[in-house]
């Protein structure tokens, strides 16, 4: 008898191929591709669910996890960032790419 997870893995392997699909997950058993999701699920349960709930019902939870959305992409300091909010490091980046001469087509690139 087959585990309940490989059964559904193939059963939606074969809805995929019925609708001529390919995944974008990995083989059964393997969790590369659900790690960072998860990772995000778990600091969203630690850090705003967990710690400021209880909640009354779900159209308050809806708007705190709009609000800590807002939060974690434009607020947070992030240490693999040097502690800059994430919009605020790419809207860095983008200013230093603008920045950067572009080769005209046809033209060999230095770097």
């Amino acid at each position: 008898m087959r585990a309940p997870s490989q059964y559904t893995a193939i059963r939606y392997a074969e809805r995929l191929a019925d609708a001529g699909a390919l995944a974008s997950i990995g083989s059964v058993g393997d969790s590369y591709d659900n790690s960072q999701a998860e990772s995000l699920i778990g600091l969203y349960k630690n850090e705003m669910v967990k710690r400021e709930g209880p909640w009354r019902g779900v159209d308050d939870l809806e708007l705190a996890t709009l609000n800590w959305v807002h939060w974690f992409n434009n607020n947070r300091l992030h240490s693999s960032l040097d502690y800059v909010p994430p919009v605020e490091f790419e809207e860095q980046h983008y200013r230093q790419n603008e920045l950067v001469q572009q080769p005209l087509p046809g033209e060999l690139a230095l770097h």
